[in-house]
């Protein structure tokens, strides 16, 4: 049976709220996924953005999807780049890094909506201490499909007989949707770990009403059927199981706990290493 998980909520402050579906009691990882954050919506006022200043992560990919606005990201190899509707950033973490995502100047002057996810992919055991890299991928080079009232787009892995140019470690399943009212969709078991997150609007899943910002697992070897009764955002994603139980500790996965603990000392002693253009402040280490 399928199961329903309702969202953990934040709220950031200025009216911007951040949805956690994993990791929870339901669901600890979904395939590789052990992050899930629904951002938004949300309308910025003109002056007004989000800052969230430079942190560490080991051990992981991120993986940040917009329908709506843009953000800036900065990281200790130098890269720049600001995140726009349908682009994916995947930033991998490996043995380490540290970065920032803000408000572009422009946006921020003028005042915009911003409406996305970020994921968290716990990478294998054999690539965790790869080293960490950033990729910008447009929304022009990811794989899409229109067909019945239904837009899909691959961010990471295969998915409806579609693979994105993003570079993965693991078999991972990763799509967007956006579907017009009555449109439907078949989801075939490709994956062995899936899960149905739905952003915006009201649906079904095989005839039972949905709620909008829930999560839903969805059954092993099953085929599916999602159904549109109002304009719908939502976004698929899942793959193989981990290889191993992970640690997660604030910003840091590993499948060793004294790594953890050794990322702790490093992020206290700057050891990360500093921000071009966004060196001035930083995240401290939670005291728990």
């Amino acid at each position: 049976m399928t199961q329903l998980v309702i969202p953990r909520t934040h709220d950031l402050g200025g009216g911007f709220e951040v949805r956690r579906t994993v990791p929870t009691l339901q669901a600890r990882s979904v395939g590789p996924f052990v992050f899930v954050d629904h951002m938004g919506p949300a309308l910025f006022e003109p002056g007004l953005g989000i800052d969230v200043r430079p942190h560490p992560h080991i051990g992981l990919a991120t993986v940040t999807y917009l329908w709506a606005g843009a953000i800036r990201h900065r990281d200790t190899l130098g890269s720049l780049q600001d995140i726009l509707p349908g682009d994916v950033n995947w930033m991998t973490a490996g043995r380490g890094i540290a970065h920032s995502e803000r408000t572009p100047p422009d946006p921020r002057a003028d005042g915009h909506a911003l409406h996305g996810m970020q994921t968290w992919v716990a990478l294998p055991r054999s690539h965790e201490e790869i080293a960490p890299s950033f990729h910008h991928h447009p929304a022009a080079t990811l794989p899409e499909r229109r067909h019945a009232g239904a837009h899909l787009r691959v961010v990471a892995g295969r998915g409806f007989g579609m693979e994105s140019p993003v570079r993965v470690f693991a078999d991972t399943f990763n799509v967007a949707l956006d579907l017009l009212p009555d449109a439907e969709l078949a989801i075939d078991p490709e994956a062995p770990e899936r899960a149905l997150y739905v952003l915006e609007g009201e649906a079904q899943l095989d005839g039972a009403d949905l709620p909008a910002k829930h999560l839903v697992l969805l059954d092993r070897g099953t085929r599916h059927v999602l159904r549109a009764k109002t304009p719908l955002k939502a976004m698929l994603f899942g793959g193989e199981p981990l290889d191993a139980p992970r640690h997660m500790w604030w910003n840091f996965v590993s499948s060793s706990q004294e790594r953890i603990e050794q990322a702790k000392r490093d992020w206290e002693a700057g050891a990360f290493g500093l921000i071009p253009g966004d060196d001035v402040e930083r995240i401290p280490l939670p005291a728990r």
